[in-house]
């Protein structure tokens, strides 16, 4: 059997049985992923992405027939493969009628469950493209219909050379998608070369674009190579175009149009073959109309449109993408942190994550950094979600808290004289009057009694 003969994920809370079963298939060929129980496998599934699922049915919380009907809840083509004792064989039946794809009774032969494993594996993905099929979406974990539509779109426009013009507010992965596109385009061997017009100042913005020669500006010691030229042959994404100053849209389009560059300085155009993908969370409709955003560099990039949900517009991925980024981190912190308490992903599942994957991403690491149970708990949830990155307001509710606030601060200084604290705030005393009865405060009460 090959090398790569599929990957198994294997679920049994006893550690014996997980070590002769992964011993087993890795011996054929097979990747092999363990769980100790129902809980760390659904937290492994998103990241994990195997063929097959091999799981016991008597466990401890969850059994493997619970296990079962929330994979084919999120996953209906997984084939889940079920391992009892002889005695519950009638159960695995019963569950087969419902959609395991077979079961094993214990103790089984090895070679029974690696050919009902293979066969699982064949008919799971009967054409994968090779090994590499997938490997140009690489990081990004998604079972969302509308966001599967966004990569069929990006797989197909990959292949030509459009510029691309990804949508989608900040957080929600607009860079991935852009190096997934690259990494699917025929300039997958070239440089892929991302740049934040919104990071950099206006008077480097067109150094780090287009490069400059020596003398050009003081400073300027040496020669340096922009990114257009260093990105020959590859991609150049630039993320928050929306955000690019007027005066370099106008050398921008110059580029686009004539497939050529002018250094900083410089006295010859040098020619550059790169594909354009550029992304932004801004109204670019709105900055044309606002005079912001020049229409000819709109159409220039704006070829093909890709737009990319919210997370709140694709829950169903956010138990996939936590279970991913638990793993992850936890490897990196060298924590043993398997799963989130049922309590804890409804949290995550219930929140509405303005800041998108980032923030998810963001509440994740906290919790495993101050967490010290193989389980996430539901408080290091809430309190990693009240934390300062999330604790942004609507302005209006911003705006009047700040009102009361300083009204407050105002009327104790002045120990509640109205004449006073108007006059410190530069408002006459109707208005300032109008302010303090709007927020429901006495100027009686701040005074000090006698």
């Amino acid at each position: 059997m090959s090398a790569n003969a599929g990957k198994v994920l294997v679920v049994d809370d006893d550690p014996d049985i997980l070590r002769l079963v992964s011993l087993r298939l890795e011996a054929v060929g097979f990747e092999v992923i363990t769980a100790t129980s129902a809980e760390a496998a659904l937290a492994r599934l998103g990241a994990a992405q195997p063929n097959v699922v091999v799981t016991d049915l008597r466990m401890g919380e969850v059994d493997g027939m619970e296990l079962f009907e929330e994979i084919h809840r999120t996953y209906p083509a997984l084939p889940v493969i079920i391992l009892t004792a002889h005695g519950s064989i009638p159960d695995a039946v019963a569950a087969m009628r419902r959609g395991v794809f077979d079961y094993l009774t214990k103790p089984f032969d090895g070679k029974d469950l690696v050919a009902l494993i293979t066969r699982a594996v064949q008919l799971s993905s009967p054409s994968t493209g090779g090994a590499d099929g997938d490997a140009w979406r690489a990081g990004i974990v998604t079972h969302n219909q509308a966001f599967e539509t966004v990569l069929s779109r990006a797989r197909l426009v990959a292949a030509g050379d459009a510029s691309v013009l990804i949508r989608g507010e900040s957080g929600t992965g607009k860079e991935l998608l852009a190096l997934a596109i690259h990494r699917a385009s025929p300039r997958r061997d070239g440089p892929f070369m991302a740049l934040n017009c919104g990071a950099i100042p206006e008077a480097l913005l067109e150094s780090e674009l287009f490069g400059h020669v020596r003398g050009a500006f003081t400073g300027a010691a040496r020669d340096h190579t922009g990114l257009f030229q260093s990105a020959a042959g590859g991609t150049v994404f630039l993320d928050e175009i929306g955000d690019m100053p007027l005066s370099l849209q106008v050398k921008l389009l110059r580029v686009l149009q004539e497939k050529t560059v002018r250094p900083l300085g410089g006295t010859r155009a040098v020619p550059v073959n790169v594909r354009i993908v550029s992304a932004t969370h801004r109204d670019l409709e709105a900055g044309i109309r606002d005079g912001q955003f020049r229409e000819d560099l709109y159409y220039r990039l704006n070829v093909v449109t890709l737009a990319l949900p919210p997370l709140r517009e694709r829950r169903e991925d956010i138990p996939l993408l936590a279970g991913h980024f638990l793993s992850v981190i936890a490897s990196r912190y060298g924590k043993n942190v398997s799963a989130f308490s049922a309590e804890a992903l409804a949290m995550l599942v219930q929140y509405d994550w303005p800041g998108n994957v980032r923030e998810l991403l963001n509440v994740v690491e906290q919790a495993v950094a101050l967490g010290s149970a193989p389980v996430v708990s539901p408080s290091l949830i809430e309190s990693a979600l009240r934390g300062p990155s999330t604790e942004l307001q609507p302005f209006e509710k911003a705006r009047g808290q700040f009102e009361r606030d300083y009204l407050s601060r105002l009327l104790k200084m002045t120990n509640g004289n109205v004449t006073h604290a108007a006059r410190l705030a530069q408002r006459n005393r109707t208005e300032f009057y109008k302010l303090l009865h709007r927020h429901h405060l006495l100027p009686a009460e701040f005074k000090n009694p006698v």
